[in-house]
Parts: structure tokens; sequence; C-alpha cells
């Protein structure tokens, strides 16, 4: 079928004058000898052959024999293989994971484009010092499982990575056999994991926080809604007991029991302010005020809950300089430290409580990560107790972590003092041992602003007469009883309403100025910002106070009361509710 052979520097007119060419140019090299060539068929059609040589001796003479292949199929099968051989390459290469090779006794024999790129001459060592510096393998590495279990094996491996860090890499060994079956090669496969694991660790740390801020969260809305309803009764009995005391002797046998009952619910006022400062429902009312003053303000009290054993020394600062805060919470920091202090004295002790102006300068800073270079105002509250250990200390502001035995304490005290430190910005740090007593140092941050705005620190009940016209509107029965009785005692001609529906009948048909209106916070119908605002907009000289056991986010956010907004923090007593009504009346 062949018209003409095609080879490399001659043009043949035939076949046979092709042979005839080889022989007589004595090409003897080309005896034993196989040539690729090509040819043409007589139909025209250019196909790849190949040329046998060999030759012999025939009585006498030399003759070449030839032997023609037609190896089109072949040629076409040998494409294919080196296409897809090139494919294969082209994907191991491009894949970002380490791809191996490696002979029965663990050599690589081949690496992938990635591993070489990390390790260049990888190719002919034993794989596991090539790739980990290890002189023996890694226990979990699957290549050394797949030679024993003859399978495919998976493993991960823990080790310093061709890029000398620390990573985790999964293994995969995959056992090459031959036609009998016996295993020639491996190829292992390791995907470098770090970072998933990573990410699975910040994963799982994540949701362990998020299962705290549930629990947390769960603990805030129990305490919010406890605190409604629980300061609500406070504020029933506080003031009942407050006007009771007020129409007695204390000669007389009840007083003596009535005061306990004050005492006892004001013990109870100061724990649901601890729960609601921890569950960030506490409203709070920054004010500048000056911290010997507020201290002063509270040391009696303080001397009741440490009792008579304890001596209290009281230090003020000279020339102090003025903070942001609400005393209200300063009251809480010193409450909760007092009585911590307190507990930790067996018998016979002394707590001290000192101020003093403290600037902090970069150097400082450096010992302690926490600090911020500023001027505060230092509030130090310290004792000769039995002071804490590492462990204690290094938990010593987690939430419900007590050392305390069960029933005397609710692990809330510091973290609720952390967490007031922390929302005005200021610093805390302890120094405390075993048996050498526990100091807190409690840095504010000094309040550079003008001294006129303390004026509002000192509203005391006001001398004049109280004639104002006050709608009071509170869906709590007994409290709406008390605030009557209260109000109408200092003098206030009072229109009490139980829900706001009843509130906006009693403003229209009252035909004389209402100049007040004082009104819980959370109610039915709607709340006391939105009834506020219904008021408001045909009596637009209308001032308000706000008064609610817990914070509602309608007049507070994150706690913060809005700039400008009057409020009262249920329960109250007669002269703080007289205060708060003259400054809201008195308000722009």
């Amino acid at each position: 079928d062949l018209h003409k052979i095609i080879t490399p520097g001659h043009s043949n007119k035939g076949y046979k004058s092709d042979l005839s060419k080889f022989k007589k140019t004595g090409q003897s090299e080309l005896i034993g000898n196989t040539l690729d060539l090509r040819a043409i068929r007589k139909d025209g059609i250019e196909i790849p052959i190949e040329l046998s040589l060999s030759g012999v001796t025939i009585e006498g003479g030399w003759c070449s024999i030839g032997i023609l292949r037609d190896v089109t199929e072949r040629r076409l099968a040998e494409k294919a293989l080196r296409e897809s051989e090139e494919k294969m390459r082209t994907i191991l290469d491009s894949m970002p994971d380490v791809v191996l090779q490696l002979d029965t006794d663990l050599t690589i024999l081949w690496a992938n484009r990635t591993t070489l790129n990390m390790k260049p001459d990888a190719t002919g060592q034993l794989c596991h010092k090539a790739l980990t510096g290890r002189d023996i393998p890694c226990e979990n590495c699957s290549v050394v499982k797949a030679l024993k279990t003859k399978q495919i094996e998976k493993g991960t491996v823990h080790h310093k990575s061709l890029v000398d860090t620390e990573s985790y890499w999964d293994d995969l060994g995959i056992p090459i056999r031959d036609s009998s079956g016996e295993i020639t090669s491996i190829v292992n496969l390791s995907r470098n994991v770090t970072e998933i694991r990573r990410a699975e660790e910040e994963k799982t740390r994540l949701k362990d926080q998020f299962r705290q801020a549930q629990k947390m969260e769960f603990v805030g809305r129990l305490a919010g809604g406890v605190a409604h309803d629980f300061n609500n009764m406070l504020g029933v009995i506080l003031g009942r007991t407050e006007l009771a005391l007020e129409k007695m002797e204390p000669t007389q046998p009840v007083f003596a029991a009535l005061s306990e009952i004050q005492k006892a619910a004001e013990h109870s006022v100061s724990l649901t302010s601890q729960l609601l400062a921890f569950s960030r429902k506490q409203t709070i009312a920054p004010r500048v005020l000056n911290m010997n003053k507020t201290v002063e303000g509270m040391l009696q009290m303080l001397r009741r809950l440490i009792g008579e054993d304890i001596d209290l020394v009281w230090l003020p600062g000279n020339d102090l300089w003025q903070v942001n805060v609400d005393p209200a919470q300063v009251n809480q920091v010193l409450a909760n430290l007092s009585v911590n202090s307190r507990d930790a004295i067996a018998g016979v002790g002394r707590i001290t409580i000192e101020t003093q102006n403290s600037t902090i300068d970069e150097a400082h800073c450096d010992n302690y990560a926490e600090f911020a270079p500023g001027e505060y105002v230092l509030l130090t509250i310290s004792d000769d107790g039995c002071g804490m250990d590492r462990v204690t200390m290094e938990n010593l502001f987690e939430p419900f972590f007590t050392t305390k035995e069960v029933g005397r304490g609710t692990g809330l005290g510091l973290a609720t003092v952390y967490g007031i430190v922390k929302q005005n910005n200021g610093l805390i740090y302890v120094r405390s041992e075993p048996d050498q007593g526990a100091a807190f140092s409690i840095y504010l941050p000094r309040f550079k602003g003008r001294a006129e705005q303390i004026l509002k620190e000192e509203i005391l009940k006001p001398d004049r007469a109280c004639s104002e016209t006050i709608l009071l509107v509170e869906d709590e029965p007994a409290i709406l009883e008390i605030a009557t009785m209260m109000l109408e005692r200092q003098g206030y001609t009072v229109l009490a309403a139980s829900t706001p529906g009843e509130a906006i009948r009693l403003s229209r048909e009252y035909s004389g100025i209402i100049h007040l209106l004082m009104t819980d916070v959370v109610m039915p119908e709607m709340n006391g910002r939105d009834l506020a605002n219904n008021l408001m907009s045909s009596s637009p000289n209308l001032k308000c106070l706000f008064m609610s056991g817990y914070t509602a986010n309608v007049i507070a956010h994150r706690g913060v009361l809005d700039s400008g907004v009057n409020f009262i923090q249920k329960p109250f007593a007669m002269q703080d509710l007289t205060a708060k009504v003259h400054e809201a009346l008195e308000s722009e």
C-alpha cells in the first residue's frame, strides 16, 4: 500500500529505489536499528512507519532486509498517554497539597511542584527526614500505617513544617501494587490544616464565650424581671416604714422594730442593686462630684455594715480632683469592697479608705499592661485580713466566683466592682498575699471640665413650699399609693393614675396647670416615654420625671441615662424623691 517512504535528507521516488539507496550508500551503521520514518500510502495519506534493518550474507554476498510496520495506532496511543501524563502532572503540580511517590523504604521517588517549591532537594531523600527533619517517621504517619496494613490509611501529624513553623497536617497513604498484587510504592497526600485547626479552636473558644454570654444574659434577664417587681415591693416597705417612723418617737417600742425592718429593706435594695449592676440593667446618671464628699456620705452606713469589732479608718486626700461618675455606683463599690474586707477579717481588724490624686506615666504603664497614662483620682480600700493566694487572685473578678462558705456570698460583689470601674473608663489594681491583707486601688479619670457642672450634686430638700401639681402614673397600686402619700406630705397636689390611658384622661379633664409628669417607664398600653411625648404635644412646658426598677432602653442606652432625662431609681426614700422632684421641676 506504500507509494513512497520519506526519509530525512532524501528525495525518493519510490519504495524500491529507497531501499537500494540504503544499500548503495553502505549505511551499515543502520543495521540492527529501528528507524522512525514517515510514508505516503498509495491513497495519498501520510502515516508513521517503523523500519527495522538487519544484514544477511547470501552466497558470499551482503544484503540488508528491512521490515516496515505501520505504527499509526501505537503513535496515537503513545500521544494519548503523554497527554494524559502531562495533564496529570499539571493537576498534581497545581495542587496546594504535598503529593509524593515513595518506595517501600520511604524514599521520595517523585514530588509535585508544591513540595519542590518548599523543599527543592526533596527527591531521593527519606520522606520524614526531608519534610520534618525527624530521624524516624511520625507515630501517626499514614504511610507507615499503609505499609503495615496494606490498605489506604489516614492520619494527622503535628510537627514543624517545611517552612519551619509549628503546623498540623492531614495525611493520606495510598499503596500502589503491581500486576501480582505486591506493593511497589506508596502515594502520600499531605494537606496543611493548621489554619483550619486554629479556626476550629477559635470557633470553640467563641462558642464557649457565647455560652457564657448566654448564661450571663439569662441571669441579667432574670435579675431585671425580678428587680422590677422586687423593687416595687421594697419601695412599699421602705416608704411605709419611713412614714411610720416619722409619726412616732424613738422611745416607743415599735420604733426599734420598724428601724430593723428599714435596715433589712435597705440591705435588700443593695443586693438588688448589685444584681442590676452585674447584669448591666442599672440605669446610671454620671455627674461631676467630689470623691471625698461622696465617701463621707457613706461612712455611717459602712460602719453599720462592717460591725463594731472592725475599725473603719478614713484618710481623705487634700485638694482632690473631680471625677465624673454616678454617685450610686461609688456607693456600690464602697459597700461591696467594705463587706468583702469585713469577711476577710477574723475578729478584730481594720479597714482603711483613702483618696488621693495620682498621675500615671508611660513608665508605669510598661509594668502594668491594663493601665493607661493620665491623671486619676485614686480610691483605695485596704484591710488587714487573711489575704488571697494566687489562684484566688486569678479568678477574683469572675462572676459567681467566691471563696466564702455556702450562704455567705453570691460571687457578684467583685464582678460588680470590676464592671463599674470599667464602665467609667477606670482602672483597678489589687495587691494581696496570704495572711498579709488586701488592697484594692481604683483609679477614676480626672474630670477637667468647669466647676459649675457639679452644682447639681448638692440638691437639698427645698425650703420653699411645694405647691406644684404632679401627674403620677404607676401601674403598681401599692407604689402608686405610697408615692402619692410621700408627695402629698411635701405639699404637692397629686393626680394619681394607674394606666397611661387614665393619665391622658386626667390631663384633659384637669382645669389647672400640671407642672410635672412622674411616670413609670414600663407599663401596659404604652411606655413612659411615649406617654410623655403624648402629653407634651399639648403641654410643651410639662416637665418629666421617669422612675423604674431597672434599665429600660426607651430612656437609657446601655444603662447610661440619655442627656437631659430626669430619672429616679426604685425603690426610693422620701428625701431622695423630694430632691429628684425638685430637680425635675427646676430643669430647663
